[in-house]
């Protein structure tokens, strides 16, 4: 999952390679929306880009993806979701937000893998368990 931010789709080629699904989201830096579209509708990857923002299932589990993290913690509150991910902090976070239902929601911001203005990370887990860390990108 990715949620934001990435600006020439030619980078996705590094990592189509390994056959995984990519779901992802644009940020406020939206790049080559148009490319990015085309890139996704191409039958050989795996890509899914859903714009603004997207709701989906991925292992049994309900997941909101965002850019901003004021949107992501309304999500959150709502208990709607399992994971609500977001970016634009370009610092790692994994927090348990308490929703209106009396449960927890997680909400996760991976960072930066490209470094900018913060060091380079990503978050790594699991769907079933809900656990996850924060790994840095080593070059």
């Amino acid at each position: 999952m990715h949620c934001g931010d990435l600006i020439a789709p030619s980078t996705l080629h590094a990592i189509i390679g390994l056959g995984l699904p990519i779901h992802l989201i644009h940020g406020n830096n939206a790049g080559d929306q148009y490319h990015l579209s085309r890139f996704a509708q191409d039958s050989g990857n795996r890509v899914h880009y859903y714009g603004q923002d997207a709701s989906l299932a991925l292992g049994q589990r309900r997941i909101f993806l965002v850019h901003y993290p004021h949107y992501a913690k309304a999500m959150a509150l709502t208990g709607d979701y399992d994971l609500v991910c977001n970016g634009h902090e370009h610092r790692a976070v994994i927090e348990r937000v308490r929703n209106v239902k009396g449960e927890e929601t997680l909400r996760i911001d991976p960072g930066t893998v490209g470094g900018v203005s913060g060091p380079r990370t990503y978050v790594f887990g699991d769907l079933n368990t809900l656990e996850f860390a924060v790994r840095t990108v080593t070059l």
